[in-house]
């Protein structure tokens, strides 16, 4: 059921891939997430992918809110771990509109949204502070409408495996290196 109650707290790195920046008139044609740990941001779940072109895009978004705990009333049931979850957000949200599915709301709920740190990182700025430009990702995701026409799935999909990887990678060493930030801070403080 969609709506089964689950009280546990699972933190899940959530992304999506579309084919292109508009909600309203570009389709999302994947959409990924992975258990992770709570208090390390480990993965302890493979990484799960709904492709569009295996099925629609109608119906991965009901595969996404019937397996992930989304909807709960819990709001810890299902707590979005990402890098601009506003992009998520937007999009997940304009489509179960659009296909008159219970609306989700993630950034309602308990979410981590890590690009506050990449612009932290990058010394305030926005430009530069992208996945791919702080950690090993290899590139951007503007080639994937190109991919998707083409019917390049297996690109696709292997960007989004390499995406994974470096995104929990970095998720990894925050986990671990802010607390000590924090004990440091409170020391000077």
């Amino acid at each position: 059921m969609i709506n089964e109650i689950r009280i546990t707290m699972s933190n899940y790195y959530l992304d999506i891939e579309t084919t292109g920046l508009d909600p309203l008139k570009d389709k999302i044609i994947t959409i990924q997430y992975q258990k992770l740990h709570r208090n390390t941001a480990e993965p302890v779940g493979k990484l799960m992918i709904v492709k569009e072109w295996e099925s629609s895009e109608e119906e991965i978004l009901k595969q996404f809110l019937m397996n992930t705990g989304v909807l709960d009333s819990y709001p810890f049931t299902f707590i979005p771990t990402g890098y601009n979850l506003t992009f998520e957000h937007n999009f997940i949200r304009e489509k179960c509109r659009k296909y008159n599915l219970p609306i989700v709301d993630i950034l309602s709920h308990p979410f981590i949204d890590l690009r506050a740190c990449g612009v932290i990182m990058n010394k305030g700025e926005f430009k530069g502070s992208g996945l791919d430009k702080i950690t090993g990702k290899p590139r951007d995701g503007s080639i994937i409408p190109v991919w998707y026409e083409k019917k390049e799935y297996d690109k696709i999909t292997d960007y989004i495996e390499s995406e994974a990887r470096e995104f929990i990678k970095f998720t990894v060493w925050l986990y671990r290196e802010l607390p000590e930030c924090l004990a440091r801070f409170r020391k000077e403080m």
